[in-house]
């Protein structure tokens, strides 16, 4: 009976020891302590540089986004010079802006295809001049209650700038430039803007991303500005969460960008410091990004608590969507608030918070 229990005993060992070692050596091989510190800090990407915030609960997809607006804590406005100036001042290593051309050519800051939704402009933007569309109002259509009132309505009419415009405003600063259609042409377009202006992306730290061609070919003109491709970086987040715990690093993530959730950085092997170490390896940057809902990756932070949730040594770039708040909780001595203005900042994160555990 003793030899009996001795034998099953023995071949329990030779079946778990082998398991045992495999989860061991996992555990080691994606062990965050036993990668290299990250060189450098966080560098912060401030989405279309200071903005109106959304009631991103509400959103389905394809909605007016000017039309779920968010009671407005401030009066700046996306893309638009004072916004980029005010981003820039409160410490944004990169301000976002969204690009498009106009009927003859020249590279304007919108986000929008159409002009309806936040503008007094119609149809496709891409049909007007510059001069047509340096006339509209872009805070036409922003409304916080249903189209009741239009709080920025008047105040933004001729002030929808072009790429040089926002060059001249921020000339020390990198910018990332989003490509707002499939174009590959617009890439030349705004390259032929770069020069024109004499600025060097590569010396300014200037970004490009976007979806496919026009990337691609940003890419070939400037090979050593950072690109990356949205919908490839979904999918090198995707994957790495699969294939990462195995320690290998998906080709899909060769030259690319690696989409971290704030709050799914349990899914990524060897967080923080192995992943950054296995991304630096093969040419991939680090975004962390705004919570993931099951549904998009395209939201940035927007929450104080968000922010303290970054690693202290994280070398990567961070998605700040709503920057007016966080970049003066970031820069303390740059927030020039009054009283009032952070007790309506701080009631409207606490609105913020419950409207998402509705």
């Amino acid at each position: 009976m003793a030899r009996g229990k001795s034998t099953i005993r023995a071949v329990l060992i030779r079946l778990v020891a082998p398991l045992v070692a495999i989860v061991v050596g996992l555990g080691l091989m994606n062990a965050s302590a036993l990668a290299p510190m990250p060189k450098g800090t966080a560098r912060f990407m401030a989405h279309t540089a200071v903005s109106q915030q959304l009631r991103q609960n509400e959103l389905k997809g394809g909605e007016c986004l000017a039309r779920y607006m968010a009671p407005p804590l401030h009066r700046f406005l996306e893309n638009t010079l004072p916004a980029i100036v005010e981003a820039g001042r409160l410490g944004a290593d990169l301000v976002e802006v969204d690009v498009l051309p106009s009927a003859d050519g020249t590279m304007m800051l919108f986000h929008d295809a159409e002009l309806d939704c936040r503008s007094d402009g119609h149809g496709p933007a891409r049909a007007q001049t510059e001069a047509a569309l340096r006339k509209l109002d872009v805070g036409y259509g922003w409304t916080a209650n249903g189209g009741k009132t239009f709080p920025l309505r008047g105040q933004y009419r001729g002030t929808m700038p072009s790429v040089s415009d926002a060059f001249t405003a921020r000339p020390n600063g990198a910018f990332l430039f989003n490509f707002k259609s499939d174009n590959p042409q617009e890439a030349d377009l705004l390259a032929a803007a770069l020069k024109a202006a004499g600025r060097d992306p590569v010396a300014h730290g200037d970004a490009f991303f976007g979806n496919g061609p026009p990337v691609e070919r940003i890419g070939r003109i400037y090979p050593d500005a950072w690109h990356f491709d949205v919908n490839r970086a979904i999918a090198c987040s995707k994957s790495y969460a699969r294939w990462g715990w195995l320690g290998i690093t998906p080709n899909v993530c060769k030259g690319a960008a690696l989409i971290v959730p704030v709050n799914r950085t349990g899914w990524f092997a060897g967080w923080p410091n192995r992943t950054i170490a296995r991304m630096e390896a093969v040419g991939a940057q680090v975004i962390i990004t705004g919570p993931y809902d099951g549904r998009s990756f395209n939201s940035g932070l927007d929450l104080p608590e968000q922010v303290k949730a970054i690693p202290p040594h994280f070398s990567g770039y961070v998605w700040i969507e709503d920057w007016a708040t966080l970049g003066a909780l970031l820069h303390p001595d740059r927030d020039r608030r009054t009283a009032a203005q952070k007790a309506a900042t701080e009631a409207a994160l606490k609105e913020r918070r419950a409207s998402r555990a509705r």
